[in-house]
């Protein structure tokens, strides 16, 4: 029923107006100016230098086996593959830095990449190691995978990590093969000749 003369559907109108213009987006850049929520490419910007300074502190800790810091990184479900292809769960690292099993000198990283996907962070790095491995001398490059997880408190959390080794240069006369690794006519007899 009309009051004061005029339909309800004119007063109806600036309402649904603004409902339309508040649904297709148009006032989200004020909201941002005063403000409001980050645009997403700015938080995935925040998470990725969260975690490139995680990293930062994970190397350094390495460097100095610093338990404690390593502790607060690994999360309580943590699995990791060592450069020598041994499984570790996080209280086993820990326990492998404390007996000094595990001794870096260098660990110089480079070519890192940050790949967000959703509470998961994966990164994948470049590095140059110099150390120990229970007692065995460590030297040479390394590709390796680290994965974060954020937790709902907003912490992230390294949750596994893999590493492999790079090998070194190819033998010109056999690219299949490293200079490192033995010949693949080494060992083998020579091939029958037909009389």
């Amino acid at each position: 029923m009309p009051q004061s003369g005029r339909p309800i559907r004119c007063r109806l109108i600036p309402s649904t107006v603004l409902l339309t213009a508040v649904a297709m987006g148009w006032f989200v850049p004020v909201a941002f100016a005063r403000g409001g929520i980050p645009p997403l490419h700015e938080k995935k910007h925040a998470a990725k230098q969260q975690v490139e300074t995680l990293e930062e502190q994970w190397r350094l800790a390495q460097l100095a086996g610093d338990v404690a810091t390593m502790d607060k990184l690994l999360s309580d479900d943590y699995i990791g593959i060592s450069m020598t292809g041994q499984v570790n769960t996080k209280s086993q690292q820990l326990d492998r830095m404390r007996m000094h099993k595990v001794v870096l000198t260098r660990l110089d990283l480079g070519e890192r990449q940050v790949k967000l996907v959703g509470s998961i962070a994966i990164v994948t790095s470049r590095a140059e190691v110099e150390g120990t491995n229970e007692g065995a001398v460590v030297k040479g490059t390394y590709r390796y995978t680290r994965v974060y997880q954020r937790l709902p408190s907003g912490v992230w959390k390294i949750t596994s990590f893999e590493a492999t080794r790079v090998p070194g240069p190819r033998d010109p006369s056999n690219p299949r093969h490293s200079d490192s690794s033995p010949k693949a006519t080494e060992n083998v007899p020579p091939p029958i000749q037909p009389q």
